[in-house]
């Protein structure tokens, strides 16, 4: 049985039959404020009626409609009644003896409510006592809501009808119409695919603008809960917004397509946000209430200019399949951080360092999982794409999709998306409507590149191998290239690729490490000759892969490495620093640099880095190599050794800058001894004081979490901060608080309200595991490894998608770093017949201590 799974095959059968015209949406949300149990067991039903019309290729074929619901009271094809008992089952709805074109279909049902985060969410802010709801779709739950041929390249018009209770806004696709008696009659939409519509419903508060252009005007709305319109700074939100308008516009020569252009910030939302056609929904933790560093403005508008160039790329031109899924991503990433980086007046101009430093390491680990895989991914059937919202869909794809602007150049790259989107508006299409375009444009043949860039898996490896007289004049310089074996149980073979790559020089002048010369060429094959750099004279470093045009791992010469390693936080521009900086992380992952080293090396440098994006990575990533990747051993006096260095650091810093701000949450998360907790309590009930430092609403949370972790903060201490913050916010950070105390009943409890029951919201099941999880707890937490095992399967067969993922990785055991670990696991893989879906994410969870447990080793032998 098919369940609520669709294959791929099965797909293309639908569409091959079936066009779709037209959908009528009636929906009755009248009862959502009172709807569903105050503990969360029932979220309430509404009343679902849908009309469909749609053309049948064949006289007496049969098909079926996607539909996820408690009951189904009504379904009607061509006005007779079918028995709803007989044709609605396993999440579908049999249509047999269609008719030769036309045919109508009109399905009534009670769908429910959700507090997972798909089909439609609902949520009561603990403010206002008030329920807001919105819908997320994709990939597959539009079904949720209204019966639907659930799949992307059956596109149609959508004509929603929503009756809501007194005093709420309701917004869908198309423009806000005005209601009469609580019922609000959108116009149709253009034509467009099933997961991109959206309905969301509730006493919203919103702000209102425009965007003109060539007399053209846009309505332009931001929304938010009323309790956190003080925090919402629309109009920063409307600047990049019109920047992103300007810059889309006209290097997709293509005027936005359709009626107005929404942003919601929502609750309780999984992702960072959704392209839903004129009506975005975006997490509303972007909505800051306390000071946050400019890194996190810049992440927010790379969030929103993403979801901007999803317009064109993914609702006006959409995928056939889910195969191509990384095109969508990849491209609304790489335009994002393109615009952030060029369109004028930009606050992030130097957005491709954000991109090497977090981005790109985030497609290097995922790239080098056993379920690594080519970035246009077998995609078989829904379960497949579930799971594939991977590094590899955005950020490897975007690193690639740089590569290929870099290989047929910038301008020819434009010309051919300008020709996609006027060939194919509001059609479907597959990689290969898009490459003929680049190939017509640009002259260059992208058969023999996209083969062994986009169906290939893996990363490869650049050195440059040089040779110097005696002189220091360079006799011959040669880029060579590796292709490493694939991670076992990976599927491929491991392949050369094209690269097109800048090999900067950089000298020392003045303490300071400034690019003198830059070469941009074609790297393919084993080894590439440099001959422009024979006769030159050696520089202090060279540096491949400068300007981070391709995606490979780049390793220094002997001679570079040595001064970068002494100058790292030298560079004059912040993308050379973030490049080293990621060199050394993915050194340090790969066990090539021990743990302790790369804990000497960021001390060394991360006072001197500017970039405040690159000094939160290298937070991070440091207190990983310190929780993971150090010899258990000396793990403890690493972590001493970086907590000192994050309150001289923090003490050190200019007073209310992001740089402090920054440390003050590097120093929450790892402070240790007595005195140190002492100044967290100080700072938090306010008898001690850092200059500029304010300790406003979400550090003083950071601060209780830490205190609770190491048992200085109990329950009343967090109640007490909850009281002072009786915020759905607040209600997530006592959560993480509460399961973070280092007690086997604080964890028994977190344990049973994520595994043992399933009425938690999303939200409040992410916090609980987050301090479920702490990495001073490994001996307290280590029972808990068999309980995962025995639990794990029947919990993935029983919640649904996104609720089971958030446990499955989030609980699984890595924190024990051991072989016991990676034989409990292998035992578990061997006997348990897991769906490829959940195997794909504990063997990834494995590799994870595959790989801690050589860095372990060797940091031990350094």
């Amino acid at each position: 049985m098919p369940g609520t799974n669709l294959t791929r095959d099965e797909a293309q059968q639908r569409a091959r039959l079936l066009t779709v015209d037209a959908y009528e949406i009636d929906l009755d949300l009248s009862g959502a404020q009172e709807g569903g149990d105050a503990d969360g067991g029932d979220h309430g039903t509404f009343r679902s009626v849908t009309t469909v019309r749609f053309d049948s290729a064949e006289a007496g074929a049969d098909s079926f409609i996607d539909l996820v619901a408690p009951a189904v009271h009504e379904v009607r094809l061509n006005g007779e009644a079918l028995d709803a008992g007989e044709v609605f089952k396993d999440s579908r709805i049999v249509l047999t003896g269609l008719r030769a074109g036309r045919n109508e279909l009109r399905v009534v049902a009670d769908c429910a409510y959700t507090n997972t985060g798909e089909g439609l969410h609902r949520f009561v802010d603990p403010v206002d006592q008030q329920a807001y709801l919105y819908t997320q779709f994709e990939v597959p739950d539009a079904r949720r809501v209204y019966a639907s041929f659930e799949q992307p390249d059956l596109k149609a018009t959508f004509q929603f009808t929503v009756k809501a209770p007194e005093g709420w806004t309701v917004i869908s696709n198309s423009p806000t119409p005005e209601p009469g008696d609580n019922v609000w009659r959108f116009a149709p939409t253009p034509r467009i695919s099933t997961y991109i519509t959206a309905l969301i419903a509730g006493p919203y508060h919103s702000v209102h603008s425009t965007y003109e252009k060539d007399g053209r005007s846009v309505p332009l709305g931001i929304y938010c809960r009323p309790s956190l319109a003080e925090h919402l700074d629309a109009e920063q939100i409307f600047e990049v917004t019109r920047q992103g308008f300007e810059w889309f516009q006209e290097k997709f020569d293509y005027a936005y397509p359709f009626a107005k252009y929404d942003q919601l910030f929502v609750p309780e939302f999984n992702a960072g946000a959704m392209e839903n056609a004129g009506a975005v929904t975006i997490r509303d933790q972007y909505v800051f209430r306390s000071k946050v560093t400019d890194a996190a403005y810049e992440v927010r508008a790379e969030t929103i200019l993403h979801e901007l160039a999803h317009m064109w790329f993914g609702d006006l031109v959409t995928m056939e399949w889910w195969n191509d899924l990384w095109l969508n991503e990849s491209f609304a990433t790489y335009t994002s951080i393109a615009c952030q980086a060029y369109a004028p007046g930009s606050k992030w101009p130097h957005s491709w360092t954000t991109f090497a430093n977090s981005m790109k390491t985030w497609a290097y680990r995922q790239d080098q999982l056993p379920s690594t895989h080519p970035i246009m991914a077998e995609i078989n059937d829904l379960d497949d794409v579930l799971v594939n919202f991977d590094g590899i869909t955005y950020a490897k794809g975007a690193s690639v999709l740089k590569q290929l602007v870099a290989y047929v150049g910038m301008e020819e790259f434009f010309q051919g998306v300008q020709a996609y989107f006027k060939a194919h508006a509001f059609k479907n299409t597959r990689l290969s409507d898009l490459l003929g375009a680049l190939e017509e444009t640009s002259g260059r043949d992208l058969k023999t590149w996209s083969k062994k860039w986009l169906e290939t898996a893996g990363i490869n490896i650049l050195r440059p191998e040089i040779e110097v007289d005696a002189q220091g004049v360079i006799t011959s310089f040669a880029v060579k290239q590796e292709a490493p074996a694939l991670p076992p149980g990976a599927k491929g073979e491991p392949v050369l690729r094209p690269h097109r790559i800048a090999i900067g020089s950089y000298e020392l002048q003045d303490g300071k490490l400034v690019r003198t010369g830059r070469i941009e060429l074609d790297v393919d094959g084993a080894l590439t000759p440099v001959p422009q750099l024979a006769g030159t004279r050696r520089p202090a470093v060279f540096l491949l892969n400068d300007d981070d045009l391709s995606y490979a791992k780049v390793r220094l010469d002997e001679e570079s490495l040595k001064v970068v390693t002494e100058h790292l936080g030298d560079f004059t521009e912040s993308l050379p620093r973030a490049l080293s900086w990621a060199s050394a992380w993915d050194m340090t992952r790969d066990a090539e640099l021990p743990a302790r080293d790369y804990l000497a090396l960021v001390r060394s440098g991360i006072g001197k880095e500017s970039d405040i994006g690159v000094v939160q990575s290298l937070h991070r990533q440091v207190k990983l190599a310190l929780d993971l990747y150090a010899a258990p051993e000396w793990r403890e006096t690493g972590l001493a050794a970086w907590t000192a260095e994050t309150l001289e650091q923090l003490r050190a810093a200019e007073a209310g800058s992001d740089h402090q701000l920054a440390w003050a949450r590097a120093f929450a998360a790892s402070a240790r001894t007595e005195e140190q907790l002492d100044l967290l309590q100080g700072l938090l009930d306010g008898t001690e004081e850092i200059s500029g430092l304010a300790v406003d609403t979400e550090l003083r949370w950071s601060l209780v979490q830490r205190l609770a972790a190491t048992g200085r903060a109990d329950e009343k201490a967090i109640a007490a901060e909850l009281e002072r913050d009786k915020t759905s916010a607040g209600e997530r950070h006592a959560a993480t608080a509460r399961a973070a105390r280092p007690t086997d009943r604080a964890k028994s409890e977190a344990w049973a309200s994520v595994v043992e029951s399933d009425r938690l919201p999303n939200a409040v099941q992410e916090a609980v595991i987050g301090g479920f999880v702490q990495t001073d707890q490994r001996e307290l937490l280590a029972s808990y490894t068999a309980k995962y095992f025995d639990a794990v399967k029947d919990i993935w067969n029983s919640r649904s998608h996104e609720m089971a993922q958030q446990i499955a990785v989030g609980l699984y055991p890595a924190l024990q770093v051991s072989q016991e670990t990676l034989d409990t696991t292998d035992a578990w893989l061997a006997s348990a017949e897991p769906s490829a879906a959940l195997r794909r994410l504990i063997t990834e969870s494995r590799a994870g201590i595959e790989r801690a447990l050589k860095a372990q080793a060797a940091d031990a032998a350094a």
